[in-house]
């Protein structure tokens, strides 16, 4: 792949978490029922009782799959090891969305294992680059989910997603930006 190419691809770490959250905002826009203190995220994209299911879970598709096309391209240069575990996250959103609500166990098997690839991508980025950021985005995606898990708060559990989501995609952003404009570390 050449340099100009390599450099775009890094515009995926950026684009790929934007999508996410433009799919999931405009479905929680469309979706007066949606409340932050009862649902989960994943209630936007329950096939049967949300009317938004198709353009949630396609948001979700698309941002694996972007993830994943990063990971492959610019970001395995950067981040060798790191870039194999967010594959594995990138995978697993798209199985989030694939196997959503209606399958009950599976999508919240896929769902925990989802979010604890973002935490293994995390921890993996902070040795492998050093990275305060991505050590601060698991010790606080880590934090909202033992306070949610300890009822500290009361909330729905779309908190916490969304705590720990932004929390990560934080250093994902910033790994494209480096890439792009080429620094490193």
């Amino acid at each position: 792949m050449g340099a100009l190419n390599e450099r775009n691809c890094a515009l995926l770490g950026l684009v790929a978490p934007l999508t996410a959250f433009i799919f999931i905002s405009m479905s929680i826009g469309l979706s007066p029922w949606f409340s932050w203190g009862s649902n989960a995220l994943s209630d936007l994209g329950h096939s049967v009782k949300s009317g938004v299911a198709p353009l949630f879970n396609f948001g979700l598709l698309l941002c694996g799959f972007l993830i994943i096309l990063y990971s492959f391209t610019s970001f395995r240069k950067h981040a060798k090891y790191t870039s194999y575990v967010l594959v594995i996250a990138g995978l697993m959103l798209q199985l989030v969305a694939a196997f959503d609500e209606v399958y009950e166990g599976l999508h919240f098997l896929v769902s925990v294992l989802f979010f604890a690839a973002l935490g293994f991508a995390s921890l993996s980025y902070a040795i492998e680059k050093k990275s305060v950021l991505a050590l601060a985005a698991l010790v606080i995606g880590s934090i909202s989910w033992i306070l949610y898990g300890l009822e500290i708060y009361s909330a729905g559990i779309a908190v916490p997603e969304t705590i720990s989501s932004l929390a990560i995609v934080s250093w994902v952003m910033l790994s494209a930006l480096r890439i792009y404009f080429h620094k490193t570390g």
